[in-house]
């Protein structure tokens, strides 16, 4: 458990599900006094919702930092979070049960989370998901709990883990630009032999583009890896919706 009594600490935790319900994970982090992650955990669910993905990975962070420790949350979940701060106390006077008169949905979760904020000081903060200049906090809980969906194997600080790997597109961006400034012919002489090159990637790349189906996407996603893709950004088709063709190829 973690203990730091005489300071406050700054948090993300978040969960990732692939299909909804489908393979999901759970992850949590904490930054040490200038915001670089210190300790983390990431752990698989099998088969759940992102629902269940959120609150287990707020959950799971609650247990593992020692009640009288002052605690900032940053969450992309506004679900997980007006479950506990806004909707919470009005389920328990209805004895766990919606304005509608239905069961709490992951109530056991719910009661759990209530259970670990009892007594102690917490503020949650929202943070949106998937920003280019977003929180470094958050955006290492989801990727870290979209490795853990998707491997659905434990990681973490305490394991030895390496940082969660970035998304595939991520990976790609900065060679791929060295790789277009490089590519210019040196001198005229080599002119007709570039454009016979040309022809040659082109007609390859037109056939390889058509084989592989990919496309500009025209609005923002999330890959069956559970990294979102951008507006613009070259997606494939895969089995189970629009991605990352590199998610495609390993799949």
């Amino acid at each position: 458990m973690i203990r730091r009594m005489a300071e406050r600490v700054i948090a993300a935790c978040d969960g990732a599900s692939k299909g909804n319900p489908g393979p999901a994970g759970w992850a949590w982090v904490i930054a040490d006094g200038t915001g670089t992650p210190t300790e983390w955990e990431a752990g698989p669910l099998g088969t759940a919702t992102n629902n269940v993905a959120e609150l287990t990975a707020l959950e799971r962070l609650l247990a593992a930092v020692e009640p009288g420790v002052p605690l900032e949350i940053r969450m992309d979940s506004q679900y997980a979070m007006k479950a506990v701060t806004t909707w919470l106390p009005g389920w328990k006077r209805k004895g766990w049960k919606t304005a509608a008169g239905k069961p709490v949905a992951n109530q056991d979760l719910v009661v759990r989370i209530d259970e670990l904020l009892t007594g102690r000081s917490v503020e949650f903060r929202y943070v949106p998901a998937h920003q280019v200049d977003g929180d470094a906090l958050n955006d290492f809980a989801d990727r870290a709990a979209s490795q853990a969906a998707f491997v659905q194997e434990p990681a973490g600080s305490g394991k030895g883990s390496p940082e969660p790997p970035k998304s595939p597109a991520a990976k790609k961006a900065a060679p791929s630009r060295k790789r277009a400034s490089s590519a210019a012919p040196s001198s005229s002489a080599s002119s007709s032999s570039s454009r016979s090159s040309s022809s040659s990637r082109s007609s390859s790349s037109s056939r390889s583009s058509s084989s592989s189906r990919t496309l500009k996407a025209k609005f923002p996603g999330r890959c069956r890896c559970g990294r979102a893709y951008i507006a613009g950004e070259t997606i494939a088709k895969n089995a189970d919706g629009w991605g990352h063709p590199e998610c495609r190829t390993e799949a």
